[in-house]
């Protein structure tokens, strides 16, 4: 997996402006046009290659050793080790074990499988940024510099939401890449990928920023990454996505692929976000993220209308969890959060990247959207609970519907069922296939907790609440599943 980087060159763009005033001009002879267009072209190549001259020396290849038993090898199709194709790129070593399903010992045996990625040197005395999942389990870690020259490594820090890590190995006076700043990167401009394809080292490639801001890939918990369409294929994670200028301002990660190669599309972490993190992990050995306690969902048009606000950025605030820094804010369930520290709020994955890389203990000061009202808040950002990780794929909710439901109340023995309390709401006790519900995700066991923002807990209380509607065709409810809840915009014909 990789990643990619950024900057556009004047000269290159002037090189293709005079290309195209000489075609069209006509007034100077062929070979004056060719020599100027020459001139023009060189000097841009001899850029790149000015780049990869100064950059080349910090980039590293990362090779690492993991010990895996014959049980989990069995796991990976043994034609995939056996095909030539990875023998004579990676060795022998990656032939597939041979099992015996009648030698129950077998299982235990331990095996060593090698792989190879990428890093680049931050620091003169050995400090290297790569990703965690080139490092991740490893027994036994080598760097081989440019030179050829080898070091051991050893892991300082790793964090796996984010997918970046630091090793270190020990030298002095060693290249070191410059870091850019991501946040100035803009779509369109040149970055250049170097790393170690296929165990490949030092190879180069050249491209542009296909995007920024990419998420919801389901590559990490984190996601805000770079696309390029630099060509990155495996063994190129964690090498840098390089400026014009030479810095670094991103770290490949991961690649798009059907078949395993490269298909146009990488994707690299910003740099900014990397370096956050690499501070922590040098510092403490962990990364520790900032924590509201809200669940988070986007916003569609319906949603939009129901709470009085526009179609245009924000996530709307599902739920506020007891004793949270949010409570503790005054932020409430049914906010939308637009901005903070003025800075727009486009999406829930750029609300919870913005709260996640804020330290414990600063103060943020929010611009929400209340009953149609514009509002300022301040909030004191805590620190992530632990636990955090396994329900970050959580923040995000899916959009419900009403059509297809049959629904009852709660008796006590129903709701110890589902782990409710008794007069919790009103209990989803079918939904009909293909309907309109089933389509958009409700199931039977979750919970109406609130009707166009009437607290409801029975049927009785539901109906009087839909009577009072402004909107017949459109109702707002609160649905909670398990210990999370979230809104949604259930229309009817």
């Amino acid at each position: 997996m990789h990643r990619l980087t950024k900057p556009v060159t004047r000269t290159v763009l002037a090189s293709c402006l005079v290309c195209l005033t000489l075609l069209a001009g006509g007034h100077h002879p062929a070979y004056a046009q060719s020599e100027e267009d020459l001139v023009l072209l060189d000097r841009s190549a001899k850029a790149f290659s000015s780049v990869v001259k100064k950059a080349g020396p910090a980039v590293v290849h990362v090779g690492v050793e993991k010990e895996t038993s014959a049980k989990n090898m069995g796991q990976i199709p043994s034609d995939l080790f056996n095909d030539p194709f990875f023998e004579r790129f990676f060795g022998p070593q990656f032939r597939h074990p041979r099992t015996n399903p009648n030698n129950p010992k077998q299982d235990k045996q331990t095996f060593k499988q090698q792989a190879a990625g990428s890093g680049f040197i931050i620091a003169s005395d050995g400090y290297i940024l790569t990703n965690n999942h080139v490092v991740e389990d490893a027994s036994k870690i080598t760097v081989r510099l440019a030179d050829q020259r080898e070091f051991p490594a050893k892991v300082v820090g790793t964090d796996p939401q984010s997918d970046v890590a630091i090793i270190k190995i020990e030298g002095k006076d060693l290249p070191v890449l410059p870091l850019g700043n991501s946040d100035k990167l803009e779509v369109g401009e040149w970055v250049i990928a170097i790393g170690s394809p296929f165990e490949l080292s030092q190879t180069v490639t050249v491209g542009v920023v296909s995007a920024i801001g990419r998420n919801r890939m389901g590559i990490t918990d984190y996601e805000n990454f770079i696309q390029t369409d630099a060509a990155i294929n495996p063994g190129n994670s964690g090498g840098p996505l390089l400026n014009i200028r030479g810095e670094a301002v991103g770290m490949n990660t991961a690649i798009f692929s059907r078949s395993g190669g490269y298909m146009g599309i990488g994707f690299a972490i910003p740099i900014n976000m990397a370096k956050s993190i690499e501070q922590q992990l040098r510092k403490s050995g962990k990364v520790t993220r900032g924590w509201l306690g809200i669940l988070i969902q986007d916003i569609n048009e319906e949603l939009a209308k129901s709470f009085g606000g526009k179609v245009g950025g924000g996530a709307l605030i599902s739920e506020v969890t007891d004793g949270s820094p949010a409570q503790k804010s005054g932020l409430l369930q049914g906010d939308i959060v637009t901005a903070i520290n003025g800075e727009p709020v486009s999406n829930v994955a750029d609300l919870r990247n913005k709260i996640a890389m804020t330290p414990p203990n600063t103060e943020l000061k929010l611009r929400i959207l209340r009953d149609g009202k514009e509002k300022e808040m301040v909030a004191s950002v805590g620190e992530q609970p632990a636990d955090m990780a396994s329900m970050a794929k959580k923040m995000t909710g899916s959009t419900l519907s009403e059509l297809g439901l049959s629904l009852q109340d709660l008796t006590k023995e129903v709701a110890e069922q589902f782990g409710y309390s008794k007069d919790q709401g009103v209990l989803i006790a079918d939904v009909e296939a293909d309907s309109p519900a089933a389509e958009l995700g409700l199931q039977a066991g979750m919970l109406i907790e609130e009707v166009n923002r009437t607290r409801v807990r029975s049927l009785k209380e539901l109906q009087q609440a839909l009577k009072k509607a402004n909107n017949p065709k459109q109702v707002l409810l609160r649905i909670r599943s398990g210990e999370h809840s979230q809104y949604v915009v259930m229309q009817t014909k």
